[in-house]
């Protein structure tokens, strides 16, 4: 009897944009100045909700919970990928490897969830004007807001198991610029069925219930505000949802081209415009987001003025009392 010797692999090589190699010095400061756009504008928008006490409202709670989201989500993807356009060190450890993919998945659940939690919040505040601070109470708030990060690390465990059943023995090079699941799949050594199932699975339930959930809260929005008698009231009423609905439409069409699709069906042809859609969604769209706030939102901006000019005030009182005593 003949026994083959398996050697488990315990690194992979992720090889980033191997097209790309003569751009990768331009797209390392691209995306090292995308990064820090993004940290600094989720950063103003969790600060300007948490100092401005007419921000204290359920929807700007919920915004600021999705700011921390979109930290830590583009936190969990962007510095190995600046690291490996480096030519540093495009190794990653097994350990890492699956981690960086749980926290990737688990992250962008919780945004889901709590993008759906938001579309609600318009909905109880424009067709339920008079119950909405029953209904959508702190405590409301709190509760959803938990419920969201805890479902979102508790769902994501069953495609997380059947990915670490599977063995790893053969090429470990990951075509792509972070550990996602179709590229690692493709690296197992058996077939990945069970693995690919669970992760559909959950994958296409999340989105699409949320996604779902977002259409019918806007759908019964739209019916409400079309009653209302003034041009005036109709456009407020929609200009309060008009930066959360931009954010789904941004987020939501490339998340279910890249997952709501059986991992299969992930063509070699195809590895080139899926990096590309996934640069989007992982290191773009949480730049945009900051953006799309504090430009269509007037609360927002107005807080973010207030802010800068208080900062401004204490900047030349403090220049005024300094040059004063030096007098």
């Amino acid at each position: 009897m003949v026994t083959e010797n398996i050697t488990t692999v315990t690194h992979f090589i992720i090889l980033g944009f191997p097209a790309l190699k003569k751009l990768q010095l331009l797209l390392f400061f691209v995306g090292f100045v995308v990064y820090i756009l993004t940290l600094c504008g989720n950063i103003i928008i969790i600060t300007i909700v948490h100092i401005d006490q007419r921000l204290h409202t359920p929807m700007y709670f919920f915004l600021s919970n999705f700011s921390f989201l979109e930290i830590w989500y583009t936190s969990n993807i962007v510095p190995k990928m600046l690291e490996v356009l480096l030519d540093k060190d495009k190794t990653i450890t097994y350990t890492g490897c699956i981690t960086q993919l749980y926290f990737l998945i688990t992250f962008g659940t919780a945004e889901c969830f709590i993008l759906a939690i938001m579309a609600y919040d318009r909905y109880l505040a424009i067709c339920s004007p008079l119950r909405y601070p029953t209904l959508m109470n702190n405590k409301v708030c709190l509760y959803l807001a938990v419920c969201a990060w805890v479902g979102a690390f508790i769902i994501n465990i069953p495609p997380l198991i059947s990915l670490c059943r599977l063995p790893f023995c053969g090429p470990n090079e990951i075509n792509h610029f972070f550990c996602d699941a179709p590229p690692l799949l493709k690296l197992s050594c058996i077939p990945p069925h069970e693995a690919e199932l669970s992760n559909f699975i959950v994958a296409t339930s999340v989105i699409v219930s949320s996604f779902l959930l977002i259409m019918v809260s806007y759908i019964l929005i739209i019916i409400t505000v079309l009653k209302i008698p003034s041009s005036s009231g109709r456009q407020k009423a929609f200009s309060t949802c008009g930066s959360h609905l931009a954010v789904v439409t941004i987020f939501y069409s490339t998340l279910m081209f890249m997952y709501v699709r059986p991992t299969s069906n992930f063509s070699v042809d195809s590895v080139d415009f899926n990096k590309v859609v996934s640069l989007f969604y992982t290191v773009i769209t949480p730049m945009l987001n900051p953006v799309i706030y504090c430009l269509r939102n007037k609360d927002v901006k107005d807080a973010l003025q207030k802010a800068v000019q208080r900062k401004c005030m204490l900047a030349s009182k403090s220049s005024t009392m300094l040059s004063g005593k030096m007098n």
